[in-house]
């Protein structure tokens, strides 16, 4: 039996031109658009080459696949929630726990505001859940969700912490996932981000 191989999802080739950028910028626009209007079953390289306005052929010289669009799209999305997280926890002028109930409003905050564009990546996960690529960036979030507890809890064991950051990145990931569904208004989101923050505050003051 063989054993199945997670697609490619890296991008073919970087672009170094003004056009060729604003070309991969074009595509990437195109496909956020087909994501969120077709759903990730109907995602396709042909629909997105026709909503970009360019040949399917110029959208393979960037893109192997649907999969290395989509990952892009993720990638991208990741990055932009990782910065706003992580220069949350990481300002040490304030005090932990004010950062992790901040962390936890904005977060919740940016999951409700794209919702749709959210729900349909999370449908295309398992296209390339498993890639090396995808694990990076998870290993990429636990490093700054590690680095908060380290400050945090310097008493507690190396593992300890390790488990604790685990149980913070996962609470916020699901959690914010369902809100993000579920809210019928941003002061629902307010209400969960308030109640998630002081659960995590106090599993942190009981740890300590």
């Amino acid at each position: 039996m063989k054993t199945r191989q997670s697609p490619v999802v890296s991008a073919r080739k970087r672009p170094q031109q003004e056009r060729s950028t604003r070309l991969v910028a074009d595509i990437l626009e195109a496909a956020v658009r087909v994501l969120v209007r077709e759903g990730a079953p109907r995602f396709t390289a042909a629909r997105v080459a026709e909503a970009a306005g360019v040949s399917v052929g110029s959208l393979y010289q960037y893109f192997p696949n649907k999969e290395a669009m989509l990952f892009r799209l993720q990638t991208e999305e990741w990055a932009r929630t990782r910065a706003l997280v992580g220069n949350i926890l990481n300002d040490q002028t304030r005090p932990p726990l004010d950062r992790l109930r901040s962390a936890v409003a904005k977060f919740f905050e940016t999951e409700y505001e794209e919702a749709a564009f959210r729900t349909a990546l999370e449908d295309a996960a398992p296209l390339y859940r498993n890639s090396p690529e995808a694990q990076e960036q998870r290993d990429a979030a636990m490093r700054i969700a590690v680095a908060f507890m380290d400050e945090a809890l310097p008493k507690l064991g190396a593992e300890r912490r390790l488990l604790a950051a685990e149980v913070l990145i996962t609470t916020m990931s699901k959690v914010g996932e369902t809100v993000s569904i579920n809210a019928k208004s941003r002061a629902d989101v307010d209400r969960w981000s308030a109640e998630v923050g002081g659960m995590l505050c106090a599993y942190i003051r009981q740890l300590a």
